[in-house]
């Protein structure tokens, strides 16, 4: 059996997570972790059996598969640079791609190396079935995320619609909470014709996603209702699972989904 060796990029909840779910996988001999705050990389290590904690240019070289889970900012420093090395790329902070010129040398480098770049579909459902839908034509997709005020950093006592606008707008305006979205658009029609539409309620108890999307497949509607995070109550547990599923996607020889 081949095993692979990891390299992590932000030791925050769903870096934590993949790490340890890594850690536990025999197709996995080694994990390197590095963090912009070398303590959180430290303190995470002290939890798993086979990382080491090493600066990115330092690691990469000894790498198969990079995961990042940091920033938009960490995706426009490192991710070139890991398609460069030939190394395959697992993105979260899938905003960080609004750059079209961005994704464009991505894309380019990705096919001359070999390499390949996954983005998990993270909090949201339907993704499988817009891409499906997306060889034929679609005409509309919309994305409506419910979440506490507290999770947005809202004060407020009554439901709120606090953005309304395309996905392409919706990642400048809310880069924390809508990563989402940026993988929607991808795998559909596109940040512009995205729509978005964020929705602050006091009431609800749970962040939901609903994917609303028609054309001449048909009509999709996907809507999950999402459970916190266990180590950190304001990101969606169902992302880092996302982010599991794909590590070992990455690592399979049969492919599922469309």
């Amino acid at each position: 059996m081949d095993s692979y060796v990891l390299g992590i990029i932000g030791c925050g909840a769903i870096g934590s997570d993949v790490a340890r779910a890594a850690d536990a996988m025999e197709d996995i001999s080694t994990i390197y972790l590095y963090d912009i705050k070398p303590e959180k990389a430290e303190e995470l290590s002290w939890h798993l059996t086979k990382s080491k904690v090493a600066d990115f240019d330092t690691w990469l070289p000894h790498v198969d598969i990079v995961f990042e889970a940091a920033s938009h900012e960490a995706v426009k420093q490192y991710a070139e640079k890991v398609i460069r090395a030939g190394k395959d790329l697992i993105i979260m902070s899938i905003g960080g791609l609004l750059d079209e010129e961005l994704r464009q040398r991505l894309e380019d480098r990705a096919r001359e190396t070999r390499s390949k770049i996954y983005l998990p579909s993270g909090a949201v459902c339907g993704i499988d079935g817009l891409k499906a839908a997306r060889t034929a034509e679609v005409d509309e997709v919309t994305l409506v995320t419910t979440k506490s005020p507290a999770s947005l950093d809202k004060k407020l006592d009554r439901r709120t619609i606090i953005f309304e606008g395309s996905a392409g707008e919706a990642v400048k305006a809310l880069p924390k909470n809508v990563n989402v979205a940026a993988c929607l658009a991808l795998a559909g029609i596109g940040f512009e014709r995205t729509r978005v539409k964020v929705v602050a309620d006091p009431v609800v108890k749970h962040n939901s996603h609903k994917v609303l999307a028609h054309g001449k497949f048909g009509r999709l509607r996907a809507e999950v209702e999402n459970l916190p995070n266990p180590h950190n109550p304001s990101s969606s547990y169902l992302a880092s699972l996302s982010a599991v599923a794909t590590l070992r996607r990455a690592m399979e020889p049969i492919q599922i989904g469309a």
